[in-house]
């Protein structure tokens, strides 16, 4: 069983992911676990938030020599933006003179509901804490899922379909957003695959459909808006059987969409063709099953499930399509009530994106990477990553040979 659980607030001192289940035996390296949040900092339309932070994994147990132990993994990543708010954030003393609680509660954010449900009179009680700063510990925590993931044969990407309703132009018969031009079949075709991705400022691989977003993030500047998007994360080399239809808990579909849902922003997940499903009949909108010419047993002739059938991967593409509102926080704010004087007041206007859709789609992998590490270690058990291996191989064999 693959655990973890993240800690501190957008503005304090660190934020802490501790890791737990993760096998022995896995080389990870510090230039892994900093390219990925890098990764989560960069896209057109990020803040001057991301012109002083500079992530940077600061590992303090689990690993030794590069390698895990088995034992828990606890990183640590520093604010370097804590020290302008030192005082505000300080875990002693009283509040520096002069610091006024935040009363105006923004439309679209944690901070009403938060307030009310913990009784907190300042919502920097509640926001702080509800920012999307935190998924930069998930992140990190997903690289050394991603390691273990990779050495299985097993990839993970991403890529932004649109923004603002501008991005990449659907086409017949592809997956709910698309897809991408064509999806890697392999962990190394899609690290390739992600590198062409991750040079777009939007990370996307369509040129046209970047100028179109980066258009749109321009236009909503001027204008004093935020904007959303759509992301799509995908996974290959995964065995089929991951996850279970005997329970509801134990249905991977299930558990890969509450995860994607947890990352603050996100309104709606589909997998595969998603909601079009719901307008095509039944012999069109299911997977017809042949075998391998290869000789690697049976095969999906399309992917329109995105690689999940009764709350299992069946071996092909995992296909994840999120939906991300706009940043709750305006240039312009929008109207809301003084919870002090209980009047009409303009909203709290926090330093925020324009757009952060290519970020949360690097948050979106680090939601399924920790959710299908769990589950291969749930499959496939083992106390080190060559037990895991083992007990792969032994169930490729069973299947009569390789998923890919």
């Amino acid at each position: 069983m693959l655990r973890f659980l993240t800690a501190g607030e957008s503005h304090g001192a660190a934020l802490v992911v501790v890791l737990d289940g993760l096998p022995a035996g896995v080389r990870v390296s510090p230039e892994e676990l900093d390219r990925d949040l890098q990764r989560r900092q960069l896209g057109y339309g990020r803040g001057s938030r991301m012109e002083i932070e500079r992530d940077r994994a600061e590992v303090l147990s689990g690993l030794r020599h590069g390698e895990t132990l088995g034992s828990p993994v606890t990183v640590l990543i520093r604010n370097r933006d804590a020290s302008n708010w030192g005082r505000v954030m300080d875990p002693w003393g009283e509040p520096p003179p002069g610091a006024q609680a935040v009363t105006c509660p923004r439309p679209g954010h944690a901070d009403l509901a938060g307030a009310q449900k913990f009784g907190h009179v300042d919502l920097r009680n509640v926001l702080e804490r509800a920012s999307a700063r935190e998924t930069a510990a998930r992140v990190a925590a997903s690289s050394l899922a991603k390691a273990f993931l990779r050495q299985l044969g097993i990839g993970i990407g991403s890529h932004v379909l649109s923004i603002g309703g501008r991005g990449v132009e659907l086409q017949a018969g592809a997956s709910s957003g698309g897809g991408p031009p064509a999806v890697p079949l392999t962990a190394a075709g899609l690290a390739d695959w992600q590198e062409e991705v991750d040079a777009s400022p939007v990370r996307c691989p369509s040129a046209a459909a970047s100028k179109r977003m980066v258009e749109a993030i321009d236009e909503a500047r001027a204008a004093g808006h935020s904007l959303g998007g759509v992301f799509e994360v995908l996974a290959v080399g995964q065995p089929p059987g991951l996850g279970s239809h005997v329970q509801w808990d134990l249905r991977l579909d299930a558990r890969l969409a509450a995860a994607l849902m947890s990352i603050p922003g996100i309104k709606g997940v589909e997998f595969g063709l998603g909601f079009a499903l719901a307008a095509l009949p039944g012999s069109a909108a299911h997977d017809e099953i042949a075998m391998d010419v290869h000789g690697k047993g049976p095969r999906r002739l399309s992917n329109r499930a995105g690689g999940l059938e009764g709350g299992m991967t069946n071996g092909e593409p995992l296909l994840a399509c999120c939906c991300m509102k706009p940043i709750a926080t305006q240039a312009r704010p929008l109207r809301t009530v003084d919870l002090a004087t209980r009047e009409a007041a303009p909203a709290h206007r926090e330093r925020a994106d324009v757009c952060a859709v290519p970020s949360a789609a690097v948050a979106g992998e680090a939601a399924v990477a920790l959710t299908l590490a769990d589950a291969v270690l749930t499959k496939f058990g083992g106390d080190s990553l060559e037990d895991i291996r083992c007990s792969l191989t032994c169930y490729a064999r069973r299947l009569g040979g390789a998923w890919r």
